[in-house]
């Protein structure tokens, strides 16, 4: 078993780059704690932070020269996201601050969609163009045929414009296209969600099963953390995975199990578990329903139904079944995060909620603890008109248990072609790049086609902007306040972001840029506070703070209400299910019309020549969102592809060769990749790092380097409960020659 010290080395990469002003310049060393850099800055100014990199969302520190350029970000000790430490994309997110290719001014479409063909304008010019189109949608359409789309700290702001105009139609990609199976099959299963960051009790767990979920590569800072604490302990790792990742080789087992046939080795778990008697008797009884049912269910699924399917061998099923059990209740099978795969995703994540049930691991130490968050007043402001019309009226009956709207959803009402009972005319598209992150680009890009207005809010020139009406340069987060974190953790906490420098070139805040619009829409009563650290200073102070005391500190943890962290012994709990019981049995999702509990359903097989594609993270990146910070890009600025040693003998490839994909669709890369000969993935399958294949010009590192995934994932299985895009169920081979052509950018 691999060691704390060499598990935590996953984040070392990047842990040591530093930038000063426009330049930036390498660090050997690694610093393992915010003490040992403490004793480099103490002469700098800071101010608090927390990271906009990734959801994670860790709470920092931003120092400055004497030059007053910014130059180091660092953890704040009192966070319980990250203890103090960053990973490499929080230390370089410095570069997103002083990358040259961001965007710096409001541009406005001068030609058709796609040509990329923009003149500068005002910021009043861009927000009277604006208000102009969306009123003359209301007109025509309704509000409700406005639609934003969103992801990070700045949804709140465009989402409380939208709701004021009169349109619910929010959309966080991240649901369907990422979390949303997982929230809806816990929430079916426990009436509560896994949150964000996953009440995931690492720490203490004796046994962490880690099924599709690369801690360590998608780098969320806690639970690396927590990983190396466990490991350090003797916890046992297993992990499921068709590619020897990096959590792997910390593992006792890894599984290298065939693609899309999970459904299969969960089944056969809880086989075992059941059968032999290994789950927890007095917990079930008290606190779970439908038990007799789920055992009549999975009678059958025996380790040798399984093996024929997944190719693990039933002696390694009993094994890892027996090490659950043993080390229960402290036992974790992770819920994963990025869990659209292959179309039935909610059923296999409700495997994984009904795994952990039938271990006692849900609300007890080691296993998922009870979360605590900090409940923030909110200023009063006129109420919201009810939408005449939601997004489940677009296409009526379709994603029934879905609780948020799907992406996808309005995406495909925007396309005349699919009927739908009203259209979606314009959209806003505030930090996601929706060419990358939608799968299906020919499908996104036929949507854009038929738009009235489509806004495009970001700091980086992405793909989606190149298709914008008029595009807003949103500053960093290193550049503006923003909303108070109050994320849900072991304790409440507060954490406040605040500006380190002034924004650079014509960009503005996303509140600066909601509130001025408002004003143009007639709506500035939502917006009461001019700027928005007087709101935050309200807020603070009735939180028994003020802003003077958090630009101070930038972290505030309180303690939790009561000693409630884990279950109590034989404590009385009623969960917010149908039943008051964790239903193992889901007559919510019978009365649905689906199957109450999850069946094992064969996927579709690649053909002769072809592989199925998998993608996933790299440490030092986060999805497309980093290819061109130049601090990140230097760890890494190109994605490989990884090939089986037998299939590369076969083909005649070589490490370092490189080639083009080609997938089911006789879709082609834009771009060639490097080819990577390992043995680390099955001969079945190639593995690809998602975020790189870029085609937009204006970001000058990464354009054209590497492939993108997403451009090959034209095949998508739709999970029918919640809409979630099953983007595994594509296929691809390999182009070792391709005519030139110009890629349209």
């Amino acid at each position: 078993m691999a060691s704390r010290r060499d598990f935590i080395k996953i984040s070392a990469i990047g842990a040591g780059v530093l930038a000063v002003g426009a330049g930036a310049f390498k660090v050997i060393k690694v610093l393992s704690s915010s003490e040992e850099i403490k004793k480099l800055v103490v002469d700098l100014k800071r101010t608090p932070t927390y990271c906009e990199v990734c959801f994670w969302k860790c709470a920092g520190w931003v120092y400055k020269n004497s030059e007053g350029k910014i130059w180091k970000i660092t953890g704040n000790d009192e966070d319980q996201h990250c203890n103090g430490r960053f990973c490499p994309r929080g230390t370089g997110g410095v570069g997103m601050y002083y990358d040259e290719d961001r965007l710096k001014s409001p541009l406005i479409r001068v030609e058709e969609r796609g040509k990329q063909v923009f003149r500068e304008a005002t910021w009043d010019e861009a927000f009277e163009l604006i208000a102009t189109k969306m009123k003359d949608i209301s007109s025509k359409y309704g509000p409700e045929s406005m639609a934003l789309f969103t992801h990070g700290s700045g949804s709140g702001y465009f989402t409380t414009l939208l709701k004021a105009y009169g349109s619910g139609n929010i959309a966080e990609p991240s649901y369907a296209q990422c979390r949303g199976p997982r929230d809806e099959a816990f929430f079916a299963t426990f009436g509560e969600e896994a949150y964000s960051p996953e009440i995931t009790d690492i720490r203490d767990t004796r046994c962490l099963v880690l099924i599709g979920s690369h801690i360590g590569e998608n780098m969320h800072n806690g639970q690396v953390q927590e990983m190396s604490d466990a490991i350090d302990k003797g916890a046992v790792i297993i992990t499921v995975d068709p590619r020897f990742s990096t959590a792997a080789g910390k593992a006792r087992y890894w599984l290298p199990i065939k693609p899309a046939t999970d459904m299969a080795l969960l089944l056969a778990w809880m086989h075992e578990i059941i059968y032999n008697e290994y789950y927890d008797k007095k917990y079930v009884e008290k606190y779970c329903s439908g038990f007799e049912q789920l055992k009549a269910h999975v009678k059958d699924f025996t380790p040798e139904w399984a093996y024929g399917i997944t190719t693990i061998k039933p002696d390694q099923i009993r094994k890892t079944a027996k090490e659950m059990a043993d080390a229960s209740p402290a036992v974790i099978v992770h819920p994963g995060r990025h869990v659209t795969w292959y179309g039935d995703d909610t059923q296999r994540i409700r495997a994984v909620a009904i795994l952990n049930a039938l271990l006692g691991s849900w609300g007890r130490r080691g296993g998922f603890y009870r979360p605590a968050k900090f409940a923030l007043a909110s200023f009063p402001i006129p109420a919201f008109k009810a939408p005449a019309r939601t997004w489940q009226d677009i296409f009526p009956g379709k994603y029934p248990i879905a609780s948020s709207p799907v992406s996808n959803a309005l995406i495909d009402a925007s396309v005349a072609e699919n009927n739908p009972v009203y259209p979606v005319k314009g959209w806003f598209v505030n930090g996601t790049n929706l060419i990358f992150t939608i799968p299906n680009q020919a499908n996104t890009l036929k949507a854009i086609q038929n738009l009235d207005l489509l806004v495009a809010i970001d700091t980086m020139p992405m793909e989606i902007t190149g298709w914008a009406d008029v595009v807003l340069p949103e500053c960093t987060y290193l550049e503006r306040y923003d909303i108070l974190r109050v994320s849900p953790h072991r304790k409440p906490a507060i954490a406040l972001r605040m500006p380190a420098a002034e924004p650079m070139n014509n960009t503005r805040s996303a509140y600066w840029i909601a509130r001025e619009l408002s004003k143009k829409l007639g709506l500035s009563g939502y917006f009461p506070f001019e700027k928005q650290e007087e709101l935050l200073d309200w807020q603070l102070q009735k939180a028994g703070s003020s802003l003077e005391e958090m630009q101070r500190i930038g972290v505030k943890t309180f303690e939790r209400d009561a000693d409630d962290l884990y279950f109590a012994e034989d404590e009385n709990v009623e969960f917010s299910t149908d039943s008051g019981k964790i239903e193992l049995y889901s007559a919510f999702f019978e009365g649905a019309g689906f199957d109450p509990l999850p069946k094992y359903v064969a996927h579709e097989e690649p053909a002769e020549g072809f592989y199925r594609l998998i993608y996933g993270r790299a440490p030092m990146h986060t999805f497309s969102r980093t290819s061109n910070n130049p601090n990140l890009t230097d760890l890494m600025d190109e994605n490989s592809v990884w090939v089986n040693p037998l299939v590369a003998k076969e083909w005649g490839l070589k490490s370092d060769q490189y080639i083009w994909l080609k997938n089911q669709d006789g879709i082609i890369t834009d771009f060639s990749v490097k080819v990577r000969v390992t043995e680390r993935i099955r001969w079945d399958s190639v593995y690809i790092i998602h975020g790189f294949g870029h085609a937009q010009k204006q970001m000058k590192r990464c354009f054209g380097r590497g492939v993108s995934d997403t451009q090959l994932i034209t095949n998508v299985l739709v999970d029918p409960l919640m809409g979630g895009t099953g983007m595994r169920s594509n296929f691809v081979t390999f182009v070792t020659e391709k005519a030139e052509q110009e890629v349209v950018s």
